[in-house]
Parts: structure tokens; C-alpha cells; sequence
């Protein structure tokens, strides 16, 4: 589905911004830029603000006209901050934008279109586009730099797919944050309830004590490295025991 989203980069002038809208890109799991006329391009500069997004600018496709950067689109939403006398659909709200457009790419390409870094799309542009958006921002000072908007649009976009039931998207966790399967639970419990025989907190089978904490530590929830640190304290008390 993400893969059906481009990001359209019209005339731009400085190729850092190219570099830097490509990070953002990728950051969000958008792969297609197409650049329509930059100023200049490739260029070094490109690739060294794209930090670690370099394969979205290598693999960028240039062409020479707006209509022929979104030709095969259903759908092509012009980014603008200032609104045009184009009778146009106008989403007021970006997340309205992305949900419709992750809605499209469901089974068809389609397009978000950025415009020059000083004044963005021009009037026959906006024509080229079926919708057009704005970022909502400080009244008196609602200029963003363009891998900015990139960034906060992809990351609409981003955020309208993975709330869907059928993106699949799953958090990465740090290991160390990972819950313990019921195997791992069911040794440490063996292995807690070993230390307190031999230690003497309880001297004969005492299922009710055994029961509360092992519902304790059903509350607290340890992670796998929680756990380990558990089975680690009671290896180093069990260590200093007499043996049975």
C-alpha cells in the first residue's frame, strides 16, 4: 500500500532539500520520489542529507512536466500553503488527506505534490492535482521548509496506515522490553520455589504462598531481562545455601 504513495518534488531548487525530503521519506516507508525539473541534479549534496535514505535519491525518476509525474495517478493531492481561487477539493485537516489517499493506494498509485521552496505551485499545477492541502500552522508564521511538509505529511500518511486492521504494523520493542513465554515463567517459579525450601522460608509444601507470588509477579509483568535479573539474584542466593 505504501509503496502505491508518491512523493512528487516539483523544480526544486536546492538539492539538499531533495536529500533531506528523502529521509523523511523513508523514515515514514515511502519509496517513490519523482522530481519534476530540478534545478540541479544529482548532486553530492543530495546524497549527503539523505542519511542513509541515499537509495530513494539514487533510484529518484526525473521527467520533465508535472503531468507526467502523476499521468498514472487516481488521485494527486497538491500541498500548498496558500489557498487557490481553483474550485478544488480542499482537505482543511492533513489526517483527512492521508486516510482518503491510503484509502486510493489500496489499488492504485497516487501522488502528494510539493512546489518550489520560495512559492510553491503554480496556478496550472494545482490544476494538475484532483486535491489540494494545507499544513495548519501558526498564522503569523506558517512557513515550513520543504522536506519539512514532506516530513509532517508522510508521517499522516504513515500514521492513516498502520491504524488500518490489515497494515500488519507491529512496534518494534527492545528485547530487553519483550515478554517472557510461559516456559520461562514456569523455570523461574520452579526455580523460586526450589531457594525458599532450601532456604527455610517455607519447610513444607505451601501451595497458598507459592500461589501469591506467583500472582505478584503475574501483576508486575517482567520483562525477559526483569526475569533474568530475577533468576540471576536467586542463583547467587542459592550458591551460598548448604546443600540439601
Amino acid at each position: 500500500m505504501l509503496s502505491n504513495i508518491r512523493i512528487v518534488l516539483v523544480q526544486t531548487y536546492h538539492p539538499g532539500n531533495i536529500g533531506a525530503s528523502a529521509r523523511a521519506m523513508k523514515t515514514m516507508g515511502l519509496t517513490d520520489l519523482v522530481l519534476v525539473n530540478p534545478r540541479q541534479f544529482p548532486d553530492l549534496e543530495a546524497s549527503r542529507l539523505a542519511a542513509g535514505a541515499e537509495d530513494l535519491v539514487d533510484n529518484a525518476r526525473v521527467v520533465g512536466s508535472l503531468a507526467e509525474a502523476v499521468s498514472d495517478c487516481v488521485q494527486a493531492v497538491g500541498a500548498s500553503a496558500r489557498l487557490r481561487s481553483l474550485p478544488l477539493p480542499h482537505f482543511d485537516e492533513p489526517d483527512a488527506m492521508a486516510r482518503g489517499l491510503v484509502d486510493e493506494a489500496s489499488h492504485d498509485p497516487v501522488a502528494l505534490v510539493f512546489g518550489r521552496e520560495r512559492f510553491g505551485l503554480t496556478n496550472d499545477e494545482i490544476r494538475c492535482c484532483s486535491h489540494q492541502v494545507s499544513i495548519p500552522a501558526n498564522p503569523d508564521y506558517g512557513i515550513l521548509n520543504l522536506s519539512q511538509a514532506v516530513q509532517v505529511l508522510a508521517h499522516e500518511l504513515f500514521t492513516a496506515w498502520r491504524r488500518r486492521p490489515d497494515s500488519g504494523y507491529r512496534s518494534p520493542r527492545p528485547a530487553q522490553e519483550r515478554q517472557p513465554t510461559r516456559e520461562q515463567l514456569g523455570h523461574f517459579q520452579a526455580h523460586l520455589s526450589r531457594v525458599m525450601q532450601r532456604s527455610g522460608f517455607i519447610n513444607q509444601p505451601h501451595a497458598r504462598t507459592e500461589d501469591q507470588l506467583e500472582a505478584l509477579f503475574a501483576r508486575a509483568q517482567p520483562s525477559r531481562r526483569e526475569l533474568s535479573l530475577l533468576r540471576g539474584l536467586l542463583a547467587s542466593l542459592e550458591s551460598h545455601l548448604p546443600d540439601a
